[in-house]
């Protein structure tokens, strides 16, 4: 067997009990049949001018198109859609992304659409993403929102790890469910763990959501607050002071009519933001104004505008 398709490279090390409690043997297709696992490698390096794609693995359901230097103004950054043949996330879906950034590189990955989580009946879920920024390194992970629909079970990982002169910004929106739909926290569980680490592995930053409708409940104080979408963007970079960052943020969504925080990183390391709200296309434009500025302060050119599906 392939050691890329080992259940000890696709399933995380741990997951979180609120969503091992699920763990079943689907009916349909169960986890590592084909279909189930779905692996993407991708490593970047700069090339002359421009940075390019040197090395790629892909199995189905994740895969990529040629990566696209469309931003006018930064030529020379590749915008790399990822995709799923599947459509979205099914039940005892085991889900890796890995991504190597060498020195000096300058990389935007995105998602082509909104990643629906779809009902499960048994077992759940997971989505491990593995991004490396190496020395000098200027990379943007910003995927569309994750829409867990009724019955949903996710665990997502993803770790960072960015050497002290790379800069890193990575962000996350949840919507509450179907919201057109009327669907509001009928999923079952969804968990997530962010972790940014140096290369010798000491940990800069931890973000832990647990988001469980039918346990501790997701619409009081200290959690949704009764909002329908959260979004979160953290911007680790050595580009500009943390209190320069941390403002931009906060200036950037002061007009937006948004429940929402900006704050310094451990370490000075970067900044932070989190954001509550209701209504999807406010969000959208909200994430887009506070990347935008974010850009314009440490790279000094604007945010591109992107076709999505």
């Amino acid at each position: 067997m392939s050691a890329r398709l080992s259940p000890r490279h696709y399933q995380p090390s741990r997951v979180p009990p609120e969503v091992a409690r699920h763990a079943a043997g689907p009916d349909t297709l169960g986890v590592g049949r084909p279909g189930k696992v779905g692996l993407l490698e991708l490593g970047f390096e700069k090339a002359g001018e421009r940075t390019e794609l040197v090395t790629r693995y892909q199995k189905s359901p994740l895969q990529i198109m040629r990566p696209l230097y469309i931003d006018p103004a930064r030529p020379d950054l590749p915008i790399t859609y990822l995709m799923s043949t599947g459509g979205g996330i099914v039940q005892a879906d085991r889900l890796r992304l890995d991504v190597t950034c060498g020195e000096d590189t300058a990389v935007h990955l995105t998602t082509q659409a909104a990643t629906k989580i779809y009902r499960m009946e048994y077992d759940y879920a997971t989505q491990l993403v593995n991004l490396h920024a190496g020395p000098g390194a200027y990379l943007e992970y910003l995927p569309d929102p994750a829409i867990p629909h009724a019955g949903a079970r996710l665990y997502q990982r993803t770790v960072i790890t960015a050497d002290p002169s790379a800069t890193v910004l990575t962000g996350e929106t949840v919507l509450a469910g179907r919201l057109a739909r009327g669907e509001r926290h009928a999923y079952q569980v969804f968990a997530g763990d962010l972790e940014v680490q140096r290369p010798g592995g000491e940990p800069v930053i931890l973000d832990t959501v647990r988001l469980e409708p039918a346990g501790p409940g997701v619409t009081g104080p200290g959690v949704l607050a009764g909002y329908d979408i959260v979004s979160t963007l953290f911007v680790a970079t050595p580009l500009a002071p943390a209190h320069a960052v941390a403002d931009s943020l906060h200036h950037a969504l002061a007009a937006s009519g948004l429940r929402y925080g900006a704050s310094v990183l451990p370490g000075e390391c970067g900044a932070w933001l989190r954001a509550l709200g209701s209504d999807p296309p406010s969000m959208s434009r909200a994430v887009r104004v506070a990347w935008d500025a974010v850009r314009r302060l440490l790279i000094g050119v604007p945010a591109p505008a992107l076709r999505k599906s």
